[in-house]
């Protein structure tokens, strides 16, 4: 799996609460979820935000209320990877239900800043800003986890082992 955007930059702390505000847990739809992605933190986001963008956020991004309408709304957005220091537990166990792609690398998160041009390729466990030219190296996904981000989620690929796509 290869992703290439621009960067997103976000601090520490970003709750799931701020992802999607509790307001819009109403629906279930990911294009109005995405509608309002980060809109308490970042009135700008999903205005400036496009296909295949990347988030890159500080320590325990997806923390608070385990509600997986956070990744739903990240991913609808536009946003193929989060890269960021360390996810709350549940955040990321939603992602890869939901098909986003997560990794975390440090170093990566402190050298990228908001606006550079990021590639990753999640196979390898290599994420280069190109604005800068620096590489660094993440935990590769593991072949169960790739099958499911690649399949759009863990339902889609049950479907696929089932048979009933």
């Amino acid at each position: 799996m290869h992703f290439k955007g621009t960067a997103h930059r976000y601090g520490r702390d970003v709750d799931t609460d701020v992802i999607i505000p509790a307001r819009y847990l109403t629906t279930s739809d990911p294009a109005e979820l995405a509608k309002h992605c980060l809109e308490d933190l970042d009135t700008s986001f999903v205005e400036r935000v496009k296909p295949g963008d990347i988030i890159v956020a500080d320590e325990n991004f997806g923390c608070g209320s385990s509600r997986e309408h956070a990744p739903i709304a990240i991913k609808a957005a536009g946003v193929d990877v989060v890269i960021a220091k360390s996810f709350a537990r549940i955040f990321y166990r939603n992602s890869i239900n939901t098909g986003l792609a997560i990794m975390e690398c440090p170093e990566a998160v402190d050298a990228i800043s908001a606006g550079d041009v990021v590639s990753v390729d999640a196979d390898a466990g290599i994420i280069v800003d190109e604005t800068t030219g620096q590489t660094f190296q993440a935990q590769p996904f593991p072949p169960f986890i790739r099958e499911i981000i690649e399949a759009g989620g863990l339902i889609n690929r049950t479907r696929q082992k089932l048979g009933k796509e």
